[in-house]
């Protein structure tokens, strides 16, 4: 079969013809609707070297995936050929604490997870193919009815990330509180509704292209910046001078963290989301007082749930450009450039 394959590191992914995979005991294959080019494949692409991760090439890319059932492993029960599901993306061992409540993003046994710290696109064999093998039932999702596989496929990294952020945020998401969400691309279009779908919070939305500003307030955002020197300042005046309560940063780097430690209330949270580099000074008085400054990683599976049920009932829909097998390269060239408004998605 076909297959996308990032082959070693500090290079470009490849079109190849690898082995179609067979399921053991336990395992799934999916025929692969739709895999979604993330930004962070960029980084695998151009930014590791060998050893800085416990996986390396060669492997096929695509870590957010969905399609249908095609084969079960010996023992595999409650899913039947051709149901439409989601892969959860993160593979733990499966046994540690964190992986029983389903945060495997955050398991505690990483020597005896599939590959330490990665999954399907990020160390083993990923989506960006006609087939791909899960090495546990309990990482398929049932997709609910009305959610088509290339619709949900983004759903299961572009969604899932901010939702797990924003749903740790909810305490501080009143009617009366405001949010920001700096960087409307993959995830920040994706924030953007979620705060929507499930707070009454008033929604900033900052981006540099008036292209992804405009799809903000499309989706919902009550106001659309861009990321001047005076954006901290509007932000405080449309809040009242108090600042954001919850402050999501899809991008990462100096610049944007440095306008979510601006802009941010006392009280408030800056979580820090994307894969920038950034790094953001703290000293006693370099931040609002009591502002949490956190990290998060992908999210778990009761929340793939969720985001599913979502967009079940249409609260949430990524905005996609899809792409054949063999134009994987252009997507990711296009993403790097971008020149990409939402996701692009792979369908095999």
């Amino acid at each position: 079969m076909k297959a996308i394959r990032l082959l070693e590191w500090k290079s470009e992914p490849v079109l190849a013809d690898i082995a179609e995979p067979r399921p053991g005991p336990g395992e799934v294959v999916v025929r692969i609707g739709g895999a979604g080019a993330c930004h962070s494949d960029l980084h695998l692409m151009h930014d590791f070297t060998a050893g800085q991760l416990a996986w390396g090439p060669p492997f096929t890319l695509g870590h957010e995936n969905a399609g249908w059932v095609h084969a079960l492993g010996e023992g595999v029960r409650g899913l039947q050929p051709e149901q439409a599901v989601a892969v959860y993306g993160p593979w733990g061992c499966g046994t540690c604490q964190r992986c029983l409540a389903g945060v495997d993003t955050y398991c505690e046994n990483l020597a005896a997870a599939p590959v330490p710290g990665g999954g399907g696109g990020l160390g083993l064999d990923g989506g960006m193919a006609e087939f791909m093998l899960v090495p546990n039932a309990r990482h398929i999702v049932p997709l609910p009815p009305g959610v088509d596989p290339v619709d949900a496929a983004p759903l299961t990294d572009a969604a899932l990330t901010p939702y797990h952020a924003v749903r740790r945020a909810w305490p501080k998401l009143s009617p009366g509180a405001t949010s920001v969400v700096i960087g409307i691309g993959g995830l920040g279009h994706m924030a953007v509704q979620l705060l929507k779908a499930t707070t009454a919070a008033r929604i900033v939305a900052v981006d540099m292209r008036a292209e992804a500003r405009a799809l903000a307030t499309d989706e919902g955002a009550d106001l659309a910046l861009a990321p001047d020197e005076d954006a901290a300042e509007r932000i405080r005046h449309y809040t009242g001078g108090r600042g954001a309560d919850v402050v999501l940063d899809c991008v990462g780097n100096d610049d944007t963290l440095a306008l979510g430690a601006a802009c941010a209330r006392s009280l408030g949270e800056l979580t820090i989301i994307g894969l920038g580099g950034g790094t953001l000074p703290v000293s006693f008085f370099g931040l609002p007082f009591e502002l949490s400054v956190q990290t998060t990683y992908w999210g778990t599976r009761p929340e793939l749930v969720e985001v599913l049920e979502l967009a079940s009932r249409k609260l949430v829909r990524a905005s996609i450009t899809t792409f054949p097998l063999s134009e994987a390269p252009k997507a990711y060239r296009k993403l790097a450039a971008g020149e990409l408004i939402g996701r692009a998605v792979i369908t095999p």
